[in-house]
């Protein structure tokens, strides 16, 4: 009954005007998140340094709009120009015992949350969690002293973390909705929150960047494949992901036809979540494989998408990264 109920909340977050029961509720957020920020932006409360430069990949609605892929891109990004990062994440949906925790390629992500394992498993950068940011970050500067910059995944509204630059992410399809906080629209912060950060990348087609999908590989043995290998017959698509439209869209695009099961964002998979009544291959998101990795079924696969940069926005990218590391406190070059 309730994820239906949350179901129809978020689809009116894109409809023209939401449920006028949650407007009160939305402004009475509203004044939470403004007297907050303010504290910050006022000097009542102070923002902790963490010993690098700190640069944050977030956005200010809820849901996916992109950022992981773009962080796993900005840290190959960052090594192109001889720079090693550092990523920190709150590990949304972890149950660890202690913090903060170093991620491997291999942890568990009922510990640590999906989206770190895939960055570490991607980047083999340092990857930190703990819901507090400042002791994920200043952990990983003492445990990896040769990082010279770090990146936070998501985290725009965690203003304890003193930061020397800001990314905005935007999805080119869902925008800011209907324009409302939350609980009546997607909105974490207001939409005049933007005129504070760095760059506000629009991710999309022909936008700032774009996700491609770069084939499949079966969970239990390694193997790939080419998207074109399945496009004799249907097949089950998973995602458990903020839009999982985006990624079913993508891979009709590529010329599958498709059988759609959506999840819940960080849903954690059980076998019988993937046992349909047949036995077509179920190609699911890299998000959703990481916490499906140890099940020994040969019809699943993983599909990575990857974030393609346009040449305009690699640029501003590069720039804000030198301006980062000239006049941050902690520069190391």
């Amino acid at each position: 009954m309730w994820q239906t109920l949350a179901r129809k909340i978020e689809a009116r977050w894109y409809a023209p005007r939401p449920y006028a029961a949650l407007m009160p509720l939305a402004l009475v957020f509203r004044a939470i998140v403004s007297t907050r920020r303010g504290l910050y932006t006022r000097g009542v409360l102070s923002p902790r340094r963490a010993g690098r430069p700190v640069l944050v990949v977030g956005n200010i609605t809820v849901g996916g709009s992109g950022k992981t892929p773009l962080v796993i891109a900005l840290v190959a990004r960052l090594a192109e120009r001889g720079l090693k990062a550092g990523v920190v994440a709150r590990g949304y949906g972890g149950q660890a015992a202690h913090y903060p925790l170093r991620v491997e390629a291999t942890s568990d992500p009922r510990q640590t949350g999906d989206e770190p394992v895939l960055i570490a498993q991607r980047t083999g950068a340092p990857v930190v969690v703990a819901p507090d940011r400042v002791a994920a970050a200043r952990a990983l500067c003492e445990a990896h002293p040769e990082v010279d910059i770090l990146l936070a995944d998501d985290g725009l509204q965690h203003y304890r973390l003193a930061r020397d630059g800001e990314i905005a992410v935007r999805d080119a399809t869902r925008g800011y909705g209907n324009g409302w906080m939350l609980p009546a629209g997607p909105l974490r912060e207001p939409v005049s929150r933007l005129r504070a950060v760095d760059i506000e990348a629009v991710h999309g087609d022909s936008a700032d960047y774009r996700l491609t999908l770069d084939g499949a590989y079966r969970l239990c043995d390694g193997q790939t494949a080419a998207l074109s290998d399945f496009a004799d017959g249907p097949v089950h698509a998973v995602a458990g992901i903020g839009d999982p439209a985006r990624f079913f869209s993508a891979l009709e695009a590529a010329g599958l036809t498709l059988d759609r099961h959506p999840m819940p964002d960080h849903h954690a998979y059980q076998p019988h979540d993937l046992t349909f009544a047949d036995d077509r291959p179920v190609l699911m998101t890299e998000k959703d494989a990481i916490k499906c990795r140890g099940m020994q079924d040969t019809r699943l696969w993983a599909v990575p998408a990857r974030a393609k940069l346009a040449a305009g926005f690699a640029a501003r990218v590069d720039g804000l990264i030198d301006r980062l590391l000239e006049h941050s406190p902690e520069k190391r070059r």
